[in-house]
Parts: C-alpha cells; sequence; structure tokens
C-alpha cells in the first residue's frame, strides 16, 4: 500500500517536475574558453536568424585528447520542457562525437581545442525558430556542460530605445527600456496572451527580463513603455585586462611571472560605488582571445594564471565573485575570491587564456543565495550597456513558441 500511495504521489509530481525550467551547467576546471562562433558583435551569447550556422569552440586542459558529443534539446519561452519531438527540430542526428579537433602547439599549458559547427554531416540542420539547449558529455555519458542558445525568424519589426528610468527614487541609478513590436502584415491572435519579450542586458540571461505584455496598441504596433517592469540596474563600465603577450605588462597587469605556467598579477581595484562615475569604453562583460605574435589564436595562444585582487574591508556573510562572460557569467567555487587579512584585499586567481577580459566584482549573501552586482562598482544611469530584445509568439493551439523578431540597442544615446 505504501509503495502504490508513493507511486501515486510521484505521477502527481510529475507535471510539475516536467515544467521545471533548464539552467546551465557550468564546466569542469579543465574544460575553459566556451565560446560561440555567429553573427553577434560582440560576444558569447550567440542569438542566430534560422538558417545560420552554429559554431561552438572550447579547450580542455588535460590533454587527453578526450572524445565529446553534443546533445541538442528544444525548450519554451519560459526554458521548460518542449513538447516537440526531436524530428521536428532537427534534421538529421544528435549526440554524435565532435570529429574536429587541435593540440596546442607552443604553449606551457597542453590542451585541446575542439570545434563543432552546424549544419554537419550528421546534424543537418535546425528547423524551429526559438529557444535550444546544447550540451557537451564525455565518452562515458557524464555531462561536461551546457549552453543556451537561440534562432530567430525576422517576421517583425522590434524598435528598442534605452530611457533614464521614469521612477525619481532610482533615477540616477537605472535605465528603462522601451520597445515597440511593429506586426507588418500579420494578425496576431489575442497579442496580450500570445505574444512574450525578453530583454538582455549585456549578454546576461541570469539578468533578463520577461514576459511583459504589451501595454496598448497603435496600428499595427504593440507598444511597451513601463515605468519600472522594464527597468535595469546601469551598473558601471566593467574592469578590464590584457594580456596578449604574456612575457610582459600590458594593460591592467602589474607584473608577470613564470612558474609551470606564466602568472598575470593585475593591478589592484577599489570599490567605486558612491564615487563620480567616469566613462571608460569595455565590452559589456565580454572577452575577445587574443596573442601577439601568433597566427592561430585557437591552439597557439597560451593559458596564464590570473591574479585577482580588490581593495575591500571584509563583508560579513558574504561571498565576493569575479564575474564576467569568461564562463557566462556564472557564480561558482572557482571564482569566489577569499579575504587576506594581511594585505587587507579578497583575492582568487584562475587559468584564462590569452586575450581581451571584461570582469567586475559582485557580492553573494551566503544564506539567501542574492546577487548583488552594484555593491562594489556602483549603479549610474550613464552607463553604457547592451540591450538585445527578443520576441516570441504561440499562436491559439500551436505546440511551441516561435521567435518571430529581434531587436538591439545601446544606452550611448540614452534620452530622458
Amino acid at each position: 500500500m505504501k509503495k502504490n500511495f508513493y507511486s501515486i504521489l510521484l505521477l502527481l509530481l510529475f507535471p510539475t517536475l516536467l515544467l521545471s525550467q533548464v539552467v546551465e551547467v557550468s564546466p569542469p576546471d579543465f574544460i575553459k574558453t566556451i565560446k560561440f562562433k555567429s553573427n553577434t558583435t560582440q560576444g558569447q551569447l550567440p542569438i542566430l536568424k534560422l538558417g545560420e550556422p552554429l559554431i561552438l569552440e572550447f579547450d580542455a586542459l588535460n590533454a587527453n585528447e578526450e572524445d565529446f558529443y553534443y546533445v541538442i534539446e528544444y525548450f519554451n519561452f519560459d526554458w521548460t520542457p518542449s513538447i516537440l519531438v526531436k524530428g521536428e527540430y532537427l534534421r538529421g542526428l544528435d549526440n554524435q562525437r565532435i570529429l574536429e579537433y587541435y593540440n596546442s602547439f607552443n604553449t606551457y599549458q597542453v590542451y585541446s581545442h575542439y570545434k563543432l559547427q552546424i549544419p554537419n554531416i550528421q546534424t543537418r540542420g535546425l528547423l524551429k525558430s526559438g529557444n535550444y539547449m546544447i550540451s557537451i558529455y564525455d565518452e562515458y555519458d557524464e555531462l561536461m556542460f551546457s549552453r543556451k542558445f537561440m534562432i530567430y525568424e525576422d517576421l517583425v519589426n522590434v524598435g528598442v530605445r534605452v530611457k533614464r528610468s521614469r521612477d525619481v527614487r532610482v533615477i540616477a541609478e537605472k535605465q528603462s527600456v522601451d520597445l515597440v513590436v511593429a506586426t507588418n502584415s500579420i494578425n496576431f491572435n489575442n497579442p496580450l496572451e500570445t505574444i512574450k519579450t525578453l530583454i538582455i542586458q549585456n549578454n546576461n540571461l541570469n539578468t533578463s527580463i520577461d514576459n511583459l505584455k504589451p501595454q496598448y496598441t497603435l496600428g499595427n504596433e504593440l507598444i511597451y513603455r513601463y515605468d519600472t517592469e522594464s527597468a535595469f540596474w546601469g551598473g558601471n563600465e566593467y574592469f578590464w585586462f590584457e594580456n596578449k603577450d604574456v612575457r610582459t605588462s600590458n594593460v591592467g597587469v602589474q607584473f608577470i611571472d613564470l612558474k609551470d605556467i606564466y602568472q598575470s598579477y593585475l593591478y589592484p581595484n577599489v570599490s567605486r560605488d558612491g564615487q563620480p562615475y567616469t566613462y571608460n569604453p569595455d565590452l559589456n562583460g565580454n572577452f575577445q582571445v587574443t596573442a601577439a605574435d601568433r597566427l592561430d589564436t585557437d591552439i597557439e595562444a597560451d593559458y596564464t594564471m590570473v591574479h585577482f585582487s580588490l581593495l575591500q574591508e571584509e563583508l560579513k556573510g558574504k561571498d565576493i565573485h569575479v564575474y564576467g562572460n569568461f564562463n557566462a557569467f556564472a557564480i561558482e567555487p572557482l571564482t569566489r575570491m577569499e579575504f587576506n587579512p594581511e594585505s587587507g584585499e579578497y583575492e582568487v586567481s584562475f587559468r584564462l587564456k590569452q586575450g581581451f577580459y571584461n570582469y567586475k566584482y559582485v557580492v553573494v549573501d551566503k544564506e539567501t543565495g542574492e546577487l548583488d552586482e552594484g555593491a562594489i562598482s556602483g549603479d549610474y544611469w550613464q552607463t553604457e550597456n547592451n540591450y538585445k530584445v527578443l520576441v516570441y509568439y504561440r499562436d491559439l493551439g500551436a505546440r511551441y513558441d516561435k521567435l518571430i523578431g529581434y531587436g538591439e540597442a545601446t544606452s550611448v544615446d540614452i534620452s530622458n
């Protein structure tokens, strides 16, 4: 009887389990520099037009020339599992071995560079617009990491404007995003329920704003002009460093050392919260692999141990992490800083491939896990940020969410 009770309980819970939102899985420490190559201009969040190729690359630093396999899954707008079967969104096969890889050349850190392009001989294409997840497994069927990507159709025009917040309490700290979705010749059934939007600041899905409904229509346009619901904290320009030449100090690098690999010691940073805003061009949290006097940075760029330090009083009950798109804005043990009472600084070091990197420091509450991006850097309405807007549509009776439009803007021309 007890067994039957648990079976019934499982059946009752099963729909809830099915509807849980999928999250990206961070890689083990020996997998580094995961990056997408696509039509995106700045970064590692691939938003592809239907029919465009997807290229995923990463390095394995264990020098084993391991076999890795990829699996592609399709998801609803809210990243819950879709009811579509694989043959409806994928032409060909997945769960295939990544065939293209190359070993590093003339580097202190030995690694293998893997490259996957879709379409390929086995996976001939992705058929639907919408949300996807690609997962990488090793030869023992253990999940190594996963990354989200999106495919859109150009069916509607998406106008995006960035304005100062209309909330006077945070007018100096927040930016608001206004949207206009021009439906062209498409007649949408009940757009309040069938149209969904996603606003992404600086390619960071963790802080995105979703599911805003149009406030009103004007002809064939859906208008979104919210006061608070579409507002983001402005943040600050990212810190950055460059170590394209590992043999000498570069911008942001105080000094270098050579042990088993090169060590890059960055200049100590200080808190900027409460200080006047200063414009400093950045990549909005992203990174670029570059190496001096190297022809092929995929296999000739070396890895260095990068040492970060932050001059900051110890925060009780809080952790401080290094934060950026070098690891898809993940909060993980690798990026957690330790307070050094002798120097009065928070310190951490980890391996990064040669290049140009943006980063900042964020505070995480140890009990609640709440993340505060502005605690160290501050929040300013003047900060240059990038905003991407995705528009989804599921018609009445449809089985999946089409991604029907994509728009983009920066806050360089922010207005009141």
